[in-house]
């Protein structure tokens, strides 16, 4: 079994954007900008195709380009885990033996994009039999009630107790869901927990969280590091502090009610150097306020935005 070192397995991750040409595929010249970035930015881990980094929309062979390009780019800095989730559980399985094959280091599994029989003992076999089979260790993508299939709470407490299943990324926004990931961490104290709302991560590290996987770390890693320091360090309201300036780049960058959102984040990607395209499959807008907003928190936030070289 693959064995990912633990102090790595908390602090902030990027569950990154992926970059495309103007024609969909995958941009692999940006693709090892992005691994030089998020390495200047101080993460610990890339998710790679999920929810930001449109896993469940690119063709098969994007996605495999995507990892074998990033896990060249990569050679070993940073741990690597890769959005595996489909509609049964041979789906699930086959794409993480290719994942397994081209060098992830864990892999994801979200709440299916489509099932029929829906129920919870279903939902319970589809996951048990792909953690139980899987050559890789597994971490779950809980969306709470955000989507299109959801997993009912016994169901969640169940799959968190499977021993192949190392992290968690709770981005439910629910404080029930998060005492169940909780008590699943006090009864295997080797599971890590990672917090994915990005809005309200204070809370989550204080109440035990050992570390944020966020959408927006390639934009704000720098700070979330920041934050999390302040949270060790029980310094809450310089947290608190970190908190609003993460809002303040994100409402830069996805607009003020995330009209810009994947648009918006890939242009600031384009103004910085990291990304070729602002090209994206999720097809929303980029305004001329949203742009306009970009290009003011470059100039004003570029020593958090393009932070100085950590050493690796």
């Amino acid at each position: 079994m693959h064995t990912i070192p633990i102090e790595k397995l908390g602090g902030v991750w990027s569950a990154t954007p992926t970059p495309f040409d103007e024609q969909g595929h995958v941009d692999t010249v940006s693709v090892e900008r992005l691994i030089e970035h998020h390495l200047r930015l101080g993460v610990n881990g890339l998710f790679l195709a999920g929810t930001c980094g449109e896993g469940a929309w690119m063709p098969d062979t994007e996605r495999r380009r995507l990892l074998e390009t990033a896990v060249a780019a990569n050679r070993g800095r940073l741990v690597l885990a890769m959005q595996v989730t489909d509609n049964s559980a041979a789906r699930i399985l086959d794409n993480i033996h290719e994942a397994a094959a081209a060098g992830a280091d864990m892999a994801v599994i979200a709440p299916p994009h489509f099932l029929m029989n829906a129920t919870p003992d279903n939902l319970r076999r589809l996951y048990r039999e792909a953690i139980r089979e899987s050559p890789l260790p597994i971490g779950i993508y809980d969306r709470g009630a955000l989507g299109a299939v959801v997993i009912p709470d016994e169901v969640l407490a169940d799959l968190y107790d499977e021993e192949n299943v190392i992290a968690v990324k709770d981005s439910s926004s629910d404080a029930a869901r998060r005492e169940i990931a909780l008590a699943a961490r006090r009864r295997r104290p080797e599971l890590r927990l990672f917090n994915g709302d990005e809005f309200h991560c204070v809370e989550y590290l204080q109440a035990g969280y050992d570390g944020l996987m966020l959408g927006g770390g390639i934009l704000h890693g720098h700070v979330a590091n920041r934050m999390v320091d302040a949270v060790a360090a029980g310094d809450i309201e310089g947290a608190h502090e970190c908190q609003r300036h993460m809002t303040r780049l994100m409402h830069a960058v996805y607009g003020e009610n995330i009209e810009c959102w994947l648009s918006g984040l890939k242009k600031f990607l384009v103004e910085i150097g990291v990304f070729e395209s602002w090209f994206s499959y999720l097809h929303y807008p980029l305004t001329a306020r949203c742009e306009a907003a970009i290009a003011e928190v470059i100039a004003t936030d570029r020593e958090v935005l393009l932070p100085a070289p950590v050493a690796v």
